[in-house]
Parts: C-alpha cells; sequence; structure tokens
C-alpha cells in the first residue's frame, strides 16, 4: 500500500508542476477587438528614440501663443476619436491642441526593450515634444496618471508651463501612504463609485497575466508577445474601466490600444522615482483640480496637489466618476475653458 502511494505521489509530483507551467506558458487569446489604425493621427521621430502617434487640432480666431498637451490616463494610455472630439473644442479659444499615444500604446511604436519603459522616459519624449512643437510655454491637461507625468514635468521644466489642469489626479509618487487614510470634509460629498479596481483586476487577470508582470519586472523580459499582451491590457482595461463612472449605464464600451508593458514596467519605475516634492516647494504654476464626487481616487492624493501648488483653483464635479469627460463631458469642457478664460 505504502509502495502505491509513493508512487501516486511521484506521479503528482511531475503532473503538478507540468500543469501550472501549461498555464503559464501557453499564450492565450482574448475575445477583444484590434487596434484599428486611423488615417488623422501624424508621427514625431522623437530623438529619445520614441515614435510617436499626435493628433494636432490648429486653434481658430485669434491664436493663443501657449498651445495645449493632453496627456492621457495609464501608464499606456491612448487617445480614442471621442476624446479627440470632445478636446478639439478647446481649440475654439484659440488654442492649438495636442493629443497624443503614449510610447507602448495606441498606434505609437512598442520598445523592443521593455525596461526602457519608464516614468523618466515618459517625461523625456513630453520635453522632446514641446521642443518639436517650439512653444515657449505650453498648458498641460492630466487625467490621472497623465497628471503624475505632469507634475514630474514641472518639477525639472517649470518655465516651460503656463499653467496645468488636472482631472482625477493620480496619487505623486512616491506614494505617501499616510494620505490613503485621509478623509474628505463631509461638504464635498465624494462617494465610492459601484465598482473598484482591484475587482476589476481580480476578474481580468490569470496565472499566465501574473506571470508576465513578474518576468517582465523582474527580468526585464516579455513572457507574452506585444500582441498577446496588449490584447490582455485591452480585457483588463474594460474590467476596471467599470470603476470609473458614476453610472454603470456609461460603462465605457472595449476599445484597443492600451500597452501592457508600458502599463507594468512604468508603474515599477514609479516604485524608485527621485521625489519631485523638493523641487516643486513653492511653485507658482497655477493649477486647476477637478475631483470627480464619485472619483476611484483616495482623497488625500488629491489633496496634496493643492497643498504643493499654492495657485490652485479646485472643483468637484458631481455625477461622475473617475472618467470626467465620459459622464460629464459638457461640464468637463465648461470647466476647463472658463478656467483657460
Amino acid at each position: 500500500m505504502k509502495v502505491k502511494f509513493n508512487k501516486i505521489l511521484k506521479y503528482l509530483l511531475i503532473l503538478i508542476p507540468g500543469i501550472f507551467l501549461l498555464f503559464v506558458c501557453i499564450p492565450r487569446a482574448y475575445p477583444v477587438p484590434k487596434l484599428e489604425k486611423n488615417a488623422v493621427r501624424q508621427f514625431w521621430n522623437l530623438p529619445t528614440g520614441s515614435k510617436i502617434a499626435y493628433v494636432h487640432i490648429p486653434g481658430k480666431g485669434a491664436r493663443k501663443s501657449s498651445p495645449i498637451i493632453f496627456l492621457n490616463g495609464g501608464p499606456g494610455g491612448y487617445i480614442t476619436d471621442q476624446g479627440i472630439q470632445l478636446r478639439s473644442a478647446l481649440s475654439k479659444l484659440g488654442y492649438d491642441v495636442y493629443m497624443y499615444d503614449q510610447i507602448g500604446s495606441g498606434q505609437s511604436d512598442r520598445l523592443a526593450h521593455i525596461s526602457e519603459y519608464t516614468a523618466d522616459r515618459h517625461k523625456r519624449d513630453l520635453e522632446a515634444i514641446i521642443k518639436q512643437i517650439g512653444a515657449s510655454q505650453v498648458i498641460l491637461i492630466g487625467q490621472s496618471w497623465g497628471a503624475v507625468l505632469a507634475v514630474l514635468y514641472a518639477a525639472d521644466h517649470p518655465s516651460k508651463i503656463e499653467k496645468m489642469i488636472f482631472t482625477c489626479p493620480g496619487p505623486i509618487y512616491p506614494v505617501r501612504a499616510e494620505l490613503m487614510a485621509v478623509k474628505p470634509p463631509d461638504h464635498l460629498n465624494l462617494k465610492s463609485p459601484v465598482f473598484n479596481n482591484a475587482a476589476g483586476n481580480r476578474k481580468a487577470n490569470n496565472l499566465r497575466t501574473k506571470a508576465m508582470a513578474l518576468v517582465a519586472t523582474t527580468f526585464g523580459v516579455k513572457l507574452a508577445s506585444d500582441a498577446e499582451a496588449d490584447d490582455f491590457e485591452t480585457y483588463l482595461n474594460f474590467e476596471v474601466n467599470k470603476s470609473t463612472v458614476f453610472d454603470t449605464a456609461k460603462i465605457q464600451k472595449m476599445s484597443a490600444g492600451g500597452g501592457f508593458y508600458a502599463r507594468v514596467m512604468t508603474f515599477n519605475s514609479l516604485l524608485t522615482i527621485q521625489d519631485p516634492r523638493p523641487k516643486l516647494k513653492g511653485s507658482d504654476i497655477p493649477i486647476l483640480v477637478m475631483k470627480a464626487q464619485y472619483d476611484n481616487q483616495k482623497w488625500g492624493f488629491t489633496q496634496e496637489y493643492c497643498e504643493i501648488f499654492q495657485h490652485n483653483t479646485f472643483i468637484v464635479i458631481p455625477d461622475a466618476g473617475h472618467a470626467i469627460a465620459v459622464e460629464q463631458p459638457e461640464l468637463y469642457l465648461k470647466t476647463i475653458s472658463e478656467y483657460l478664460k
């Protein structure tokens, strides 16, 4: 009996690792739409080595000297046709408007060496873009991670920024953990969305995707191809984006463009980034902070922006989640336009 048990145990010890490797090593397919190449996009070949897809909407009427550059969420964020249509309205105020796919996302190039996806790379890309545009100063509009990127750029190049607009900004890195416990003032009436990011991640991830992230951040190696990884990112974004709306009937439809390795590796780089706060102390850059009533970001993280930038305007957008532009597009544009005026 003991001999038979030992044989079974031996087979199990061989079989279990085999099953594990099967789930980890075999590529997966996801029922997601493919990225559509859009002829509207133009391309910058930047001195950083990044080939960046972008859209430029020229200002109408009396042209303003400082163009607007929109910075997507993510990392690995990309521009959508809906986003282009919405933000193009700002050109009516006389501003040139630029929107672009961050490196590793949308129609921009994927990097051969994924360890090059860092917050510093994104910052250097932005610096190169501003030089390419040829503007002495710019206005940055940062959504979520885009606000984090704007702050990193502002710390090194404050003279290049006329003003900044942050919509549902993410936490400034390195994250101050104590800010997670800060409670918002009652009069703001801030609430939690129906869904949360953690639930979306649990639903979308599997053993292979977790291994993909681990191998990437540990060894700087792709376990999966860019095509497979980005298809998973599309599926993941759909699940996670459920937490970005107040009205669940307005959950964003699945769309391709997100960059898996750009997101994973950039977030990993943020864990060791130099703190920009000392450079920003006493900053006189004017900012507008728009906070959604049902934003999925902690209040303490938002409050810190107003503490760092003394010339701040703070507005709560009611009946909206993290994706303000999706649920309250008219109020989104009105608030930004009035601030710019």
